[in-house]
Parts: C-alpha cells; structure tokens; sequence
C-alpha cells in the first residue's frame, strides 16, 4: 500500500487568524511511503493587509515584497489539488490549520481537514518522545542532527523541509513491526534457548555516585515534566513485594 504525506508550513501577516491576519506564504512537499519524491509547492501570497513586525522579523516578507503575488483565492484550487487525499504533517498544526481554514472560509470553502486524510500535529507527537524538553523545529533539528545551518529566516518551503527530515528521523522504526532476523522458526528458536544475559558478557554494577546522579537526573525530569518519570516507576518494587 503506498502511503502518501504531505509536509506542510505556512508563514503569516500574524499570530491570529481569529484577528483577520492572513497567509503570506505556503510550503509543501511530498512523501511516498516515506520517501520525498521530488513534488514541492511553493507560494508567496499577497495578504491585502500589512504584516506585523513581529512577524516581518521572522519571515522577512514585507506587504511590499508580496504587493504583486497571487491572493489565495487565485491558488485556493491548486493547493487543494495537492493535498486531496494525503495525510498531512505539520508541525504545531493547530495554528497552521487555523489559518488555511479561516482562508477557506472567506472563500465559502469546507475547511482543510476535509480534503486530506488526516492531520498529524508533529509537535504534539516530539512531545510524547521527548516530555519536559523544547521540541521546537531548531530543538528538533539539533537533536537529530539536521542540519539547519543555512535558514537565517524561516521560510514555509524550507522550514517544510527540514520538517520532512526531523518527522523521517524521529519516527524511524515505527512504519514497520518486521525484524529482520532471517526464518522466523529458526531465529525464534535460537532466542527462546539463549541464555541472557550471556555468561561471557562482564556485568559492571554501578558506582554509589553514579546512583545518586541518576536518581537527580530523575528527579529532575519529574520537576521540569511535572509527572513521574518512567525509570522511576518502572525501577519502584511492585506492590506486595519485600
């Protein structure tokens, strides 16, 4: 079954649609079963209003700059065509959502999520794998050592694209159950009769320090993520137990 996704960002006039800012710019490219095809859309939008400075400061595009590009009215249907029928991937989605939603609704349209097959909220995923740390797009790029060297500005194309490699290397694994361990029967039999751990391996138990620097390290996830952390139940004894 071929699996289709579609990475997508946007830049804004704002951070609200709810207060009439618009889109400025839109990025997307394709996967197919998690392999980037080569299929990118890219637009600049002439927004019809001005753009915050806040946001001038991130994106860099000014009213002037977009004076002559298309209104979304003009590339509505050939955004839409691009993403029928994909499952999308974005990263704190809601907010991107948000706003192609409120550019659909001034043109009478169904919103987004009717056209695709299903949202993917990256961000939201970043924080399940990573509780109590920053799990922005630069937090994201460091950690799986993706390059992000040559974004000075955020850019919807670009920053899609370092997307599609941080979603790639964050998920890495989870497409597929299969092990390649050869037969089955073979490899199944061979695991059940092993010894573990084996006899040859040097067991070397840790130090009082290393202990305690583990039991801080704990302590402070549980600080920093407001909850447990998942050694420190899976170390706690059973109930019951001595």
């Amino acid at each position: 079954m071929i699996v289709r996704q579609i990475v997508l960002d946007t830049e804004t006039t704002g951070l609200s649609a709810e207060d009439g800012h618009r889109l400025v710019e839109i990025g997307c490219i394709e996967l197919l079963n998690r392999r980037r095809t080569g299929r990118t859309l890219h637009m600049y939008l002439n927004p019809e209003r001005d753009i915050d400075a806040g946001a001038l400061q991130v994106h860099g595009l000014s009213r002037e700059r977009l004076q002559s590009e298309p209104r979304f009215a003009d590339v509505a249907d050939r955004l839409l065509e691009f993403v029928a029928g994909a499952q999308l991937l974005i990263h704190n989605a809601p907010f991107d959502v948000g706003f192609l939603d409120a550019e659909l609704a001034l043109l009478g349209r169904p919103p987004l999520g009717t056209h695709v097959d299903g949202i993917v909220d990256t961000l939201a995923v970043a924080r399940e794998l990573h509780p109590g740390r920053r799990n922005s797009l630069d937090a994201l790029c460091e950690r799986y050592a993706v390059s992000n060297a040559h974004r000075e500005l955020h850019g919807a194309l670009l920053d899609a694209g370092l997307l599609a490699e941080v979603y790639l290397a964050m998920t890495r694994g989870q497409d597929s159950l299969e092990i390649g361990l050869g037969d089955a029967g073979v490899a199944g039999a061979a695991l059940a009769s092993a010894q573990w751990p084996p006899p040859e391996l040097p067991v070397v138990p840790a130090t009082a320090e290393e202990l305690a620097a583990h039991a801080a390290t704990l302590a402070a996830i549980a600080r920093e993520a407001k909850a447990e952390a998942l050694w420190t139940r899976l170390e706690a004894p059973a109930e019951g137990s001595p």
